[in-house]
């Protein structure tokens, strides 16, 4: 079943006690795990434990141990794109295909160490790039989002020209294979869904071996500029039939459904705004809310994200307000590392 779904946001706020802490510069993971002498299953993990309220401390190697049988661990399996393309003082993110078939990208400015948000822009006014490509900028979608038409097949293109994006907190570029998990097999995200990055082959072995259920659906992410804290725009999703049907049957038997990453949240919670989660395919606008609370998950594998993230709203309807700001306080406390290559955590 194939549908545009678009659920909007009113009153867009965050809770206080979670999203205003300050995040120190030494927190920020700098490199993949495997600069730092560690396996990608070897980044710490915090776990939030809903029932009792306990925060523990382990490594995401401990996962199985964590779960049980029966339990369905839901993954994204939208590959990473190499979404930026740097001109001379210029850099280009290409943030995902919109309906119309104009793709969203953000303009930044290349600095020494990184890139800054770029405010300069006009409707109409075309780019060149590297290749002989021309980008033409369609209007404004957001203040940091161009719709905008490039004169070829964008992910061809991107294959070609494109580098993974990079934020200044990453002290140099990494490979491609950097910013893949073991689970993405369809190109799209401009962003690494970066939840499923510690997991390995190894590790999904053992889990299958006990009993966990792991199945995909896909999101495709688009950029999250550390500079603004905005809400998400539309992102193209799918469930399939059997993932859905793996959704039902666990919940049915008992079963606790974990989502691997906010994305794979979005998109389950997006399938079932009707009730049970169904196959679904589309654009969805659904922003998880303490409000709206959460239909599907029973918990999630997360990263630890930045203050006024709208991320921790959706944290907030899984864990409550008060076990989330234990947990990053503990976090803080106990230095954990934040962004796509850092540590993990587990509410359950």
């Amino acid at each position: 079943m194939s549908t545009e779904l678009a659920h909007g946001l009113s009153g867009f706020t965050l809770p206080p006690d979670v999203s205003n802490f300050v995040l120190p510069h030494d927190l920020e993971a700098q490199e993949p795990p495997e600069a730092r002498g560690l396996a990608r299953d070897e980044v710490r993990l915090l776990v939030s434990h809903r029932d009792t309220g306990e925060i523990t401390h382990h490594r995401f190697t401990e996962l199985p141990s964590l779960l049980s049988p029966g339990d369905l661990l839901v993954v994204n399996n939208s590959a990473t794109m190499a979404a930026a393309v740097r001109l001379d003082r210029l850099a280009v993110h290409f943030s995902g295909r919109l309906p119309s078939g104009e793709w969203l990208v953000e303009l930044r400015r290349q600095t020494g160490d990184g890139t800054k948000p770029y405010t300069g822009g006009a409707a109409g006014e075309w780019l060149p790039l590297p290749g002989g490509a021309t980008l033409r900028l369609s209007g404004q979608h957001t203040p940091r989002l161009w719709r905008a038409v490039l004169d070829r097949d964008v992910p061809a293109y991107l294959r070609e020209h494109g580098v993974p994006i990079r934020y200044s907190y990453v002290g140099r570029d990494w490979p491609l294979t950097a910013y893949q998990t073991v689970f993405g097999v369809r190109d799209g995200s401009a962003e690494m869904p970066s939840a499923g990055r510690p997991f390995t082959t190894g590790l999904v072995t053992e889990l299958v071996s006990l009993g966990v259920t792991i199945a995909p659906v896909t999101l495709h992410t688009g950029v999250a500029s550390p500079e603004k804290d905005e809400p998400p725009y539309p992102e193209w999703f799918s469930v399939s039939r059997s993932t859905a049907d793996l959704v039902r049957l666990t919940r049915e038997a008992g079963g606790r459904v974990v989502a691997v990453g906010t994305t794979v949240v979005r998109a389950l919670e997006t399938a079932a705004l009707g009730g049970d989660v169904r196959e679904a395919e589309g654009w969805t606008s659904h922003i998880v809310t303490p409000a709206g609370g959460v239909r599907v998950v029973d918990g999630l594998v997360t990263g630890l994200h930045e203050p006024r993230s709208s991320h921790l709203m959706m944290l907030s309807a899984i864990a409550g307000e008060p076990l989330l700001s234990r947990s990053y306080e503990a976090a803080l406390g106990e230095r954990y590392l934040w962004h796509e290559f850092g540590d993990t955590h587990l509410i359950i």
